[in-house]
């Protein structure tokens, strides 16, 4: 070897030592900065903060409530500290809600709009907060695909994360099931995802129905699918369907069968699913039930969890089996920060629903799930979910510590129509027997509250606060509908206008807007949309305008009222980045009013107003205006027209955190 090359040689290996010398050093000193801003905060003695998330919290009702004394710890914060109605989101619906909160910032930071969204380019709707993405590279073996890279789910929610700011500058974070949060923002914070997370199927919820009723036997069910079966000597079989098996060509859909005995006499059943045996009595539910689905016989399988109620035996077998639940102790998709924060809290309070809304109201709208029945559903949930409170509230010492419940949410949807004698569905005898649920549920929350009063000391700050509060959904308005009848949308086949969703039937050559999702409207813009016509600038602008006021003007015949309270302009209402991916305009529902179920994915029905006849009667998702949410905090706060967004720059202010320049919320004083 030549001198010059053990030179090099020399020099090579020095300045790879110097690089990881420099690299230890450099970790060392991160690490010695993370102690010393941790000491520097306990010696300025920080107050810890706790954040209860209660979505669905309606201001109006906490007054009645607590005025009547179901709330009495709420009441002692009203009194002692700060309550005041909370500026909710535009438009109020939960994912931008809880954006709104999570990034500080409105839509035009964070990027989420509606439930709803769609590329411009395909006219393609897709859910809003999350996506997933097959891989990039596969080979193909006999009937098998095999994956050359990894697929993965992508969060769609821009703009920053309050807690990730916390956790950069030493405080230690706890984030349980915050909405708009799957997959969950890669972080050092512990967080269990919430709304947004799907089962195993990658839906917000699809259940199983079994029966051998033939008059129960359809199709086209919501949010589920309901399987006929004939029982033969006290003995029937079926299949739980899992994912499509992305690992074969065909995609084939992988199934597990369940074998089912029925006894002839007693109205007692028993359930075989793979290794498992359940015995169940008529009207009992199951504990969680572990499900494997084989993708690759010894290689690859999906755990998925699911409970299951035994409705009737004779003289028809009637059978419910929840959806499929991601299992917290082996999730086949990411659901927490660490990877094994989920099991740790499986192992300390047994299984958990895992999908973002776990109150199966899709069952009860479909009738499958009676009233009777769904309460109890939903309150196993609560009581689960309290379970996971505990656990954490009992082990918080320091830092942030932020909890959601969706109970008075999911429930108010359900079961407002006990509470409002204007709606459809209202009757004396339903309110007599479960007028007093939605109040009940109130009172849970107040013991939540108090639960949490218990554990703060005098310098801590808690919080409790809603994304939005609640009103009745009495009739449903089609936009799509209005809009083909005055002039600005037209079909391909006028015969066929109630089989297509989606905009299958729609003439884009001659259609100038369409709405999409509970509160959006798009212009067929030229350059945007895949066939526009529309051209932008003063011609889009007019007709916007034209739009707008003329849907302002719309009268319910059946009441005389207006439908629609205001129409906003994505200029008007939202800043940053993500303008441009904004609807054109958003509509601001009146009071009563929402858009209907067949209007929100693209069809026209024939009927422009209907009665809401699902017992989803209650909503959010009218005018921002009617449905402030709830604020309440154990210090007086000098605070005026405060908004979610504020509430992340106030939080990070306690810490003494600063708020990145994303951030547009002010900080509550």
């Amino acid at each position: 070897m030549s001198k010059s090359e053990k030179g090099r040689r020399r020099r090579a290996v020095h300045s790879r030592r110097e690089f990881i010398t420099a690299g230890t050093v450099l970790f060392a000193a991160s690490a010695a900065a993370a102690v010393r801003l941790r000491r520097a905060l306990a010696a300025k003695k920080v107050p810890n903060v706790i954040v209860l998330g209660i979505d669905g919290m309606d201001p109006r009702l906490v007054a009645k409530c607590a005025r009547e004394g179901l709330m009495p710890n709420t009441r002692k914060l009203v009194e002692t500290g700060t309550f005041c109605r909370l500026g909710t989101s535009m438009p109020p619906q939960s994912p931008v809600a809880w954006s709104n909160f999570i990034s500080g910032a409105d839509s035009g930071v964070h990027g989420i709009f509606d439930f709803i969204h769609r590329d411009p380019t395909t006219l393609v709707p897709y859910l809003s907060t999350s996506s997933t993405e097959g891989p990039s590279r596969t080979m193909n073996l006999g009937g098998w695909m095999l994956p050359l890279s990894g697929g993965k789910v992508k969060l769609l929610r821009k703009g920053p994360t309050f807690w990730t700011n916390l956790q950069e500058h030493g405080v230690d974070c706890t984030v349980v099931r915050i909405p708009a949060n799957f997959p969950p923002t890669r972080c050092r914070a512990r967080t269990l995802s919430g709304m947004g997370t799907p089962d195993i199927l990658g839906t917000y919820g699809t259940f199983t129905y079994v029966t051998s009723d033939r008059a129960e036997a359809r199709d086209n069910v919501g949010g589920g699918r309901i399987l006929l079966v004939q029982v033969m000597d006290g003995k029937t079989q079926f299949a739980l369907d899992g994912p499509e098996n992305t690992f074969r060509q065909d995609k084939r859909t992988v199934r597990v069968p369940v074998t089912m005995f029925c006894d002839e006499v007693n109205p007692v059943a028993q359930i075989v699913v793979q290794d498992r045996e359940i015995v169940l009595k008529q009207g009992e539910w199951s504990d969680w039930v572990r499900v494997k689905f084989d993708l690759i016989t010894g290689l690859k399988t999906l755990s998925g969890i699911c409970r299951i109620y035994l409705k009737e035996v004779h003289p028809h077998l009637r059978l419910y089996v929840s959806p499929i639940n991601i299992d917290p102790i082996y999730p086949a998709l990411p659901i927490c920060t660490p990877g094994g924060y989920s099991r740790e809290l499986a192992e300390k309070v047994g299984l958990f629903y895992t999908q973002g809304m776990a109150e199966d109201t899709k069952a009860l709208s479909e009738r499958v799930l009676t009233d009777d029945e769904y309460v109890e559903q939903a309150t196993s949930v609560l009581n689960e979910n309290s379970r996971l409170y505990d656990y954490e509230l009992a082990r918080f010492r320091e830092g942030f510590l932020f909890f959601y419940f969706s109970s008075l949410d999911l429930n108010s949807h359900a079961f407002w129509r006990t509470l409002d004698k204007g709606h459809p569905l209202y009757s004396v005898e339903l309110e007599k027997k479960h007028g007093g649920f939605i109040p009940w549920l109130y009172s849970q929350m107040d013991k939540v509250i108090g639960k949490a009063m218990e554990r703060v000391r005098d310098s801590d700050v808690l919080i409790v606060m809603s994304d939005h509060g609640f009103t009745s959904f009495r009739r449903g308005f089609s936009l799509n509908t209005w809009l083909l009848e005055n002039g600005y949308a037209a079909l391909i086949d006028p015969m066929s206008r109630e089989e297509a969703e989606f905009f299958a039937n729609t003439d884009w050559t001659r259609t100038r807007a369409y709405g999409l999702g509970i509160n959006s409207l798009y212009l067929n813009i030229k350059g945007r949309e895949s066939n526009g016509i529309v051209a932008p600038g003063d011609e889009s602008r007019a007709l916007a305008d034209e739009i707008a006021a003329r849907l302002r003007d719309v009268r319910d015949p059946k009441t005389g009222e207006r439908v629609i309270a205001n129409v906003y302009r994505r200029d008007d209402v939202y800043t940053g980045p993500c303008v441009e991916d904004a609807p054109d305009l958003i509509i601001g529902y009146n009071d009563g009013y929402r858009a209907s179920w067949k209007t929100v994915l693209g069809a026209y029905p024939r009927e422009i107003l209907v009665d809401n006849l699902d017992p989803w009667s209650g909503d959010h998702c009218m005018d921002r205006s009617l449905l402030a949410g709830t604020f309440l905090s154990n210090r007086r706060m000098e605070v005026t027209d405060p908004e979610l967004s504020d509430l992340a720059p106030t939080i990070l202010a306690h810490f003494g955190v600063p708020r990145p320049p994303e951030m547009t919320g002010r900080m509550l004083a």
